[in-house]
């Protein structure tokens, strides 16, 4: 008789190694299936449902829990959310559960053979674990407290299918070498190669791939629910909601900064950003010192803007950040001093770099923005020219302008 109850998909894998991009192909490809989705952030602000840009007929169809991690203080709001799911389950094709990247899969995995009433209803179908093939080995050689996982080993231990994301970013002897390791953890896990997690839908979903008497001769303990789990209480997370708009020029130098000092201990960093001069919300994120942000969607009328940042890592000064941020808001008071730091004063006569060599000009305004400049930008000189002509100036630097 076949198993009419909903295949249930956790994915999972640590920080940063491309969840959510894996996410977003799933409910973009042409599969025709319901899918309902469930994110889980570390964290008391989330902003995944910002990067997950592609939902079905309503909201609903999302769900997000914040504020703890899903094998630990949420999983009463798991089986809240299930039971609401199930609830319309002859809508449904499957169940994706997203999970923070510092969670441990096996006490998630245990709430589909503990609960009578989301069993009645649900299958465990797989626990896919994506893995960051440039970052996993410092994250499964780290050394935890006494008492503490490795969420890494973990979440490759319990997989029942691993897909080795980020291959473009190592060489081929570096990705024998993590299989290799992968392989030593669990030898029945197949492993996929993959760049910007884009593998079909069908190697993830319904695949019918979890095997409990694996997972009980691996875990004798599994489903003892009262078994002790911890997390490292050195690794956390910082939140950051902060109204009004910040200046590009000055939180991207805040950015870099922040990665190339404090990368390797910031495991995780995503965000919204309002951004002023700029219709468009700017989506971020970033692993170790890897960024990648861009101009999204635009800003919906009378929506509140304001920014929303996470952070997660190990030993983070929540008061540095907070500072660090705060000096990127546009105040009258930032523009005053980013304008106190330029070198050319109004009327100061300049050269300007330009497609027919250095031409002679005068500074005419400073901080100068018109419409036909990339979302967010501010050029720190306008210059009228000999001739006549308004021309801008990207940068504060020598080789674009330079005293007359």
């Amino acid at each position: 008789m076949p198993d009419t109850r909903v295949p249930v998909t956790v994915l999972t894998g640590y920080l940063g190694s491309g969840k959510t991009t894996l996410l977003n192909h799933i409910l973009t490809a042409n599969h025709g299936k319901r899918i309902a989705v469930i994110e889980n952030e570390f964290g008391d602000v989330g902003v995944d449902d910002a990067l997950v840009q592609q939902r079905y007929e309503t909201s609903e169809d999302i769900f997000e829990m914040n504020n703890g991690c899903i094998c630990c203080t949420v999983r009463g709001d798991l089986i809240r959310i299930l039971s609401k799911l199930f609830k319309r389950r002859d809508r449904l094709d499957a169940v994706v559960i997203e999970t923070t990247g510092l969670a441990d899969p096996g006490p998630v995995a245990q709430t589909f053979f503990m609960d009578e009433s989301i069993k009645e209803h649900a299958r465990l179908d797989a626990i896919v674990t994506l893995v960051d093939a440039k970052h996993i080995e410092q994250h499964l050689d780290e050394e935890k407290p006494e008492g503490a996982e490795n969420e890494a080993v973990e979440q490759v231990a319990f997989a029942d299918r691993i897909l080795l994301n980020k291959t473009d970013l190592v060489s081929e002897a570096d990705l024998e070498r993590v299989e290799k390791r992968l392989k030593s953890i669990n030898s029945q896990a197949p492993v996929q190669r993959c760049t910007k997690a884009e593998v079909s839908p069908d190697w993830v979903l319904d695949i019918g791939a979890f095997d409990l008497k694996r997972v009980i001769e691996m875990d004798p303990e599994f489903l003892n629910t009262d078994g002790e789990h911890e997390h490292d209480n050195s690794v956390s997370s910082i939140s950051i909601i902060r109204p009004g708009n910040v200046d590009l020029e000055l939180v991207q130098k805040w950015v870099g900064q922040l990665l190339q000092e404090k990368g390797a201990q910031i495991y995780r960093m995503k965000g919204v950003l309002s951004i002023s001069n700029a219709d468009e919300k700017f989506v971020y994120q970033a692993v170790h010192m890897l960024f990648r942000g861009n101009f999204d969607d635009k800003w919906e009328a009378g929506e509140p803007r304001e920014s929303k940042l996470v952070f997660i890592g190990k030993n983070l000064d929540e008061k540095e950040l907070r500072d660090g941020f705060n000096a990127c808001i546009d105040t009258p008071e930032v523009l005053e001093k980013r304008i106190k730091t330029l070198r050319f004063a109004m009327g100061t006569k300049v050269e300007c770099k330009t497609g027919g060599g250095w031409v002679k000009g005068e500074v005419v305004a400073h901080m100068y923005r018109d419409e036909f400049m990339p979302p967010g930008m501010v050029a720190p000189y306008q210059v009228k020219l000999d001739s006549g002509e308004l021309i801008w100036a990207p940068e504060d630097v020598n080789n674009l302008i330079r005293k007359g």
